[in-house]
């Protein structure tokens, strides 16, 4: 079976996931979602309805369309168009909270708190946070388990290592494709010389046969 160029691209991208699975500290990025929510009250009294966003601290908010009453459980499955919540790239914490809209003054926070990867050290990577008479959360992060798990002492070498290794699998996937291309052309070359001495023996049969008159006679 040869490797054809439409090939390559599943290739290097199968390679890629096993060079990063096998170093899980140098992923992109570590995706939060909001599994579930309830809060137990709300601060603004003047509205209707009640908005209610996470945020973290230079980051954008994400408004939570669907929790609008208290004593609620909303449940989400991590496809909804508002999230992840965040991401982590590294081990450093970030300062986050849940908040409320308010129309008057500046809006309520049900709780800030430092967000951790750490803090998802659930073995599906769930996190549970709580606070008393604000809300029950649980976010989910199955990322965050292996990028907490890399120490920082180690941060560099082992990106100097993860960086030699996937040189080394890319030169030895490049040399393999190379000859492996080299291989096909030499075939095809080779095919080509095979067809031209046919068709070389086919007319030197042509003028024989002409020479002894064989074709005036057909």
């Amino acid at each position: 079976m040869s490797l054809m160029p439409n090939s390559r691209v599943p290739l290097l991208l199968f390679i890629s996931s096993i060079f990063f699975t096998s170093f899980p500290g140098l992923t992109f990025g570590a995706i939060v979602s909001l599994r579930s929510i309830e809060i137990f009250k709300t601060h603004e009294w003047l509205k209707a309805t009640t908005t209610v966003y996470f945020l973290c601290k230079g980051e954008n908010e994400t408004v939570l369309p669907d929790v609008k009453k208290p004593h609620a459980i909303y449940a989400f499955n991590g496809q909804e168009s508002w999230q992840p919540l965040s991401s982590f790239s590294s081990k450093k914490c970030k300062r986050c909270g849940f908040y409320e809209e308010d129309s008057i003054t500046s809006d309520d926070a049900f709780d800030e708190w430092e967000f951790c990867p750490s803090d998802f050290a659930a073995p599906n990577g769930e996190y549970i946070r709580f606070k008393e008479k604000e809300f029950n959360a649980t976010f989910l992060c199955p990322e965050c388990l292996s990028l907490a798990g890399v120490d920082e002492h180690d941060d560099g070498k082992g990106m100097h290592i993860a960086v030699v290794v996937l040189l080394s699998i890319l030169v030895s996937v490049t040399l393999i494709l190379g000859v492996v291309g080299a291989y096909k052309f030499w075939r095809k070359k080779l095919r080509e010389q095979d067809q031209a001495r046919l068709l070389k023996l086919f007319e030197d049969d042509d003028d024989i046969g002409d020479e002894l008159g064989l074709g005036s006679a057909i």
